[in-house]
């Protein structure tokens, strides 16, 4: 014993140690470093301003130790000073020199495979736009910390014989008591007062008794676990109805207090749902419901605990199904939709074609209700597309092949198509911005700027505007669809993209579409990663911007 405990103090005593020196090593290490990088930078400042100057006459002419690479605003080196610069790979997706040319300065850290090691990049762009990069490797600061190598290696020897030499001394000194007990006369012994219970002949029992309690708690102890953590609630009854045992989950479905004391179960709950199950389940019957509390869909099933033939208790489960129910709704109200939308279509071809079928059609008439059957005809189809595109994006489009697509130019070829459309509406639309790129289904987002123009031109009013703008913005690439139009209110801006969802119900009767090209953005949106942000004021126009990652 004596032994172990002069091995863990020794152990101890050397683990802290080691960890302390490792600890001032590492913050050593990033002192140095961010020292050194510090130089680099002020002297990359030293070498631009002589650049600015004197240009390749002040490179010729530099003596430095660190490695000066001046790389055109195209990502060319114009002049290195450890390699050939006609030899140089491009230079302009480095990170440092991104940050200049984007910025005033860059730095970076990376493995150079040029020097073979890890180096220390400062760069700074140049009036003319080009950049000024300073490289120094990390070397010198690895020198540094490895020539302390020895000095901490004798603190640690001498941190050893210390900590053998304490730690001998106290593992003595704890168990001298123990070597010297009377076992014959224990009570009679002057030794720790925490081996007081071992000394006593109830001991063993005791121990046998700690035993058992232990494995009961430690079992009570994983059931508490287990259901504390369970989202769903559990419920555990007596044959009378009064509560044993129940979770957190209990009370948060149920929107009740932790009852004091022996309660019954309806003291949790009284609504009718709630007490038929009980009723039902201790009268030795399964018993499933559905509570609605709190806007919130909770189903309860209840089963009777039996004991051979006889009812011992009953067990409930509470089942937050929400978001089940949520889903079930929105699909029959989709489906609703789906069919409402369908049938005034089909209903109209259906009674054109009854009345050219009765002969009650003049010949000049014919082409007339032809011309209705197809349009009619179309709008079937357009709704069938939109609904088999919003279903493709909710499968997370996984057979559309993405690419790099550049925005501005898809902007262009957008709003040459709804020229026509723009013209017969008497309005001006028009592309602004400069071309960006992002990585996305080429498909996708050319119909979702197709239907945010679209919907700009419809919603207008006779000489009005829609603009649309492209380029780069923070964190990404931004298209912003602007018209004054005719606006939407607030109260409903945060429907508009719910699907075949109309602001104005009358007026969107004398608009063609299918309530959905709005939903279609949201959800291709999401297909990129991106956002929207809707402005909107009545009377004055809308503002739709999509900020979508960029590739």
């Amino acid at each position: 014993m004596t032994a172990k405990l002069f091995r863990n103090s020794t152990a101890v005593a050397v683990s802290v140690m080691v960890l302390s020196i490792a600890l001032f090593l590492g913050m050593l290490y990033q002192y140095f470093s961010n020292q050194l990088m510090t130089e680099l930078e002020t002297e990359t400042w030293l070498v631009a301003q002589g650049v600015e100057l004197n240009g390749m006459d002040y490179l010729t002419g530099l003596n430095t130790e660190n490695r000066v690479t001046w790389v055109d605003t195209d990502g060319t080196v114009l002049y290195d000073s450890q390699a050939d610069e006609t030899a140089m790979e491009n230079h302009g997706d480095r990170e440092e020199i991104q940050q200049a040319m984007t910025g005033q300065s860059g730095t970076a850290r990376r493995y150079s495979s040029t020097l073979a090691q890890q180096t220390l990049y400062a760069a700074r762009r140049l009036n003319d736009g080009t950049v000024i990069r300073v490289a120094s490797a990390q070397q010198t600061v690895v020198t540094l910390l490895l020539s302390m190598v020895q000095p901490i290696l004798i603190i640690l020897a001498l941190s050893l014989l210390i900590s053998a030499v304490l730690a001998s001394r106290m593992a003595k000194r704890i168990i001298r008591p123990i070597v010297n007990l009377d076992l014959e006369h224990p009570e009679d012994c002057d030794t720790y007062e925490e081996l007081t219970p071992l000394l006593s002949r109830i001991k063993h029992q005791n121990d046998t008794i700690q035993q058992q309690l232990l494995q009961l708690q430690q079992k009570q102890q994983e059931f508490a676990a287990l259901t504390e953590n369970m989202s769903e609630g559990f419920l555990l009854m007596d044959r009378h109805g009064h509560v044993l045992s129940y979770n957190k989950g209990t009370l948060n479905q149920l929107g009740a207090q932790a009852p004091q004391g022996e309660v019954n179960a309806l003291v949790l709950n009284r609504s009718e749902s709630f007490r038929q199950a009980v009723d039902e389940v201790l009268s030795g019957h399964r018993s499933q419901q559905m509570l609605r509390l709190n806007g919130r869909c909770c189903q309860l099933l209840a089963n009777p605990v039996m004991q051979g033939e006889e009812q011992m208790g009953a067990v409930m489960v509470l089942l937050d199904v929400t978001e089940q129910e949520q889903r079930e709704d929105l699909r029959r109200e989709f489906t609703a939709n789906v069919s409402h939308e369908l049938k005034t279509p089909l209903t109209s071809i259906s009674g054109i074609a009854e009345i050219m079928q009765s002969g009650m059609v003049k010949a000049e008439d014919v082409q007339g209700f032809a011309s209705d059957i197809y349009q009619e005809a179309q709008r079937l189809i357009a709704l069938v597309e939109d609904i088999i595109r919003l279903s493709q994006l909710d499968e997370g489009a996984v057979n559309m092949e993405r690419e790099d697509v550049d925005l501005f130019q898809l902007s262009l070829e957008v709003t040459k198509r709804l020229e026509s459309a723009a013209q017969k509406n008497d309005v001006t639309i028009k592309t602004m911005g400069r071309s960006v790129q992002v990585h996305g289904v080429r498909r996708v987002l050319d119909e979702m700027i197709y239907n945010l123009c679209d919907n700009a031109i419809k919603y207008n009013r006779r000489g009005g505007t829609v603009a649309v703008t492209v380029g780069p913005v923070e964190g990404g690439v931004e298209v912003s669809v602007e018209d004054n139009g005719i606006g939407i209110p607030a109260e409903d801006q945060n429907r508009v993209f719910e699907r075949f969802y109309r602001v104005d119900k009358s007026h969107s009767k004398d608009i063609s579409g299918t309530g959905l090209g709005l939903s279609i953005v949201k959800h291709g949106a999401a297909l990129h990663d991106g956002q929207i942000r809707l402005e909107s004021t009545p009377g004055k126009g809308t503002t739709v911007t999509l900020l979508l990652p960029q590739g």
